[in-house]
């Protein structure tokens, strides 16, 4: 198994590197490589957590001590490990089948595809990482990883993006810095169950190592698009959308939401952070900024952008779930970053498919939500996506959404204090607007005026066979949810009150 965990990281990342070094001559050669590579990435990925699962044994695997036993670079799967692992392995395959169709007549495609691929490695990384030192060093790869990604236009507002997003990820990455030499100082950075702090070197210094995990959590909380530090995920939709949905969406943010779990429960440990005034800190921004995106996204017109602040919202649903510092509110917190990757980057799939087919319109490309009207006779497969995937990241049961939704509301209620109370009202309100901004694409494209004349859209139709076979496995996963959430909840459950 040792060998196993180096070979996903390393596959990925030399393979993507050598198609850097030399690129593809012939397109259908470089996407063969690149499915056949990610797609092996992802068998070998599922493979080790079925050996895991089997032997029921964490595996740790020290590489190098680097600056002594605290700062060695070292991987380990466990379960919260597990779960991305597996959340990025049955994604990335599909979207590198939807990118290749997206990303036909683009320019720079050898480039592309090689930080993409790069990148898979990188956040695999992340996921098997064993210490905060190992987990801090990927986590700085992946922002040198995702840039080039950002700013793979080369135009003035492409270089901007790039450049915001290289500005927001620099500063939280030096907070995150520090927050983890306060916690070597006091402890281990070896991830623990229960935390790695030394509670008789702690005592004493407890405001400090309160202060020091909150620089901790807004310097991850910078990948996670937590208020104040939000500002470049809306911006990096820009970058094309294979990028957003599934870097942006799925992997970068939820390395973010990752990361910060870590340092929580494993690292500072929730016992010793709740009740003070860092959990209070924490349950009272990530409410706030649950209805701060719901309420952006829905005066964005673009659409897009609207997904980036819906994403800025839910990714504070986990956030929340996870200040309640609760066996329960982690279950709930990991429930929905399952359930939300699978419907969100389904939405964005959407988005990106409407941008691909109304280049060929003459009145060009539409990506603004009033520019939709009457596309959802012309692009079924798109809107009948779209709307599920909208249906189930609002909460309507039975889909997966309300389920996530639901456990978080309930730690809360369970965890009693005033500020989880203002949580729930946050995501009742959020559930409200999320209704609002999600379901006005699908009124405009499949309800138009009764005079509506859809002359202009008869070139208009649903994408090719790749893009749309990725639009229909991600509504397939969301649909299948439903029916795994029940032994997801109790099985995560299971594995969060060992934590306790």
């Amino acid at each position: 198994m040792h060998i196993l965990i180096s070979v996903l990281i390393l596959l990925p990342l030399l393979g993507g590197l050598g198609l850097l070094i030399r690129p593809a001559e012939k397109t259908h050669s470089r996407n063969v490589y690149v499915l056949c590579l990610c797609s092996l990435t992802s068998l070998l990925a599922l493979a080790l957590l079925v050996l895991w699962l089997l032997t029921g044994a964490e595996t740790f695997f020290l590489i190098a001590p680097i600056f002594g036993e605290n700062f060695s670079l070292a991987l380990r799967l466990d379960g919260l490990g597990a779960v991305f692992v597996a959340i990025v392995a049955i994604l990335w395959p599909v979207t590198d089948l939807y990118a290749f169709e997206y990303m036909q007549h683009d320019h720079a495609q050898n480039r592309f595809f090689a930080f993409f691929t790069m990148t898979y490695g990188v956040v695999l990384g992340i996921a098997l990482a064993a210490n905060l030192f190992t987990l801090y060093l990927f986590y700085e790869l992946l922002t040198l990883c995702t840039l080039p990604l950002v700013m793979h236009e080369m135009d003035g507002v492409a270089k901007a993006a790039g450049l915001k997003y290289l500005l927001y990820s620099m500063s939280g990455a030096a907070l995150a810095f520090v927050s983890m030499m306060v916690l070597s100082s006091y402890g281990s950075l070896a991830f623990q169950s229960g935390g790695g702090l030394d509670r008789g070197l702690a005592a004493g210094h407890e405001t400090l190592l309160y202060a020091g995990f909150l620089l901790g959590f807004f310097g991850f909380g910078v990948k996670a698009a937590v208020f104040p530090f939000h500002g470049w995920l809306p911006s990096a939709g820009v970058a094309p959308t294979p990028v957003t949905a599934l870097l942006h969406a799925v992997a970068v943010v939820n390395a973010g939401i990752f990361a910060i779990l870590r340092l929580l429960y494993f690292g500072y440990g929730a016992s010793f952070l709740a009740g003070s005034f860092a959990q209070n800190v924490m349950l009272a921004i990530t409410s706030f900024t649950i209805v701060y995106g719901s309420a952006m996204a829905l005066r964005m017109q673009h659409l897009k952008r609207r997904l980036a602040y819906s994403t800025v919202s839910n990714l504070s649903y986990m956030l929340l779930g996870a200040a309640l510092c609760s066996g329960a509110g982690l279950t709930a917190a990991i429930l929905h970053m399952i359930a939300h990757s699978a419907l969100k980057i389904a939405l964005f799939f959407c988005a990106g498919a409407l941008l691909c087919r109304t280049e060929e319109l003459p009145q060009g490309v539409q990506e603004y939500v009033f520019q939709y009207t009457g596309y959802g006779k012309k692009t079924p497969a798109i809107f009948t996506v779209f709307t599920v995937a909208s249906l189930g990241l609002i909460g309507v049961p039975p889909l997966c959404g309300f389920a996530s939704k639901w456990a978080i509301a309930e730690a809360a209620v369970g965890q009693g204090s005033a500020l989880a109370i203002l949580g729930c009202a946050a995501l009742a309100v959020s559930a409200f607007l999320t209704g609002m901004y999600l379901l006005g694409p699908v009124q405009e494209a499949c309800f138009p005026p009764r005079d509506f004349d859809d002359s202009a859209l008869e070139e208009l139709t649903d994408p090719g066979k790749r893009m749309s076979g990725a639009l229909w496995i991600c509504m397939g996963l969301g649909l299948v949810l439903i029916c795994f959430m029940p032994l997801l909840q109790k099985v995560l459950g299971a594995f969060a009150a060992g934590l306790m």
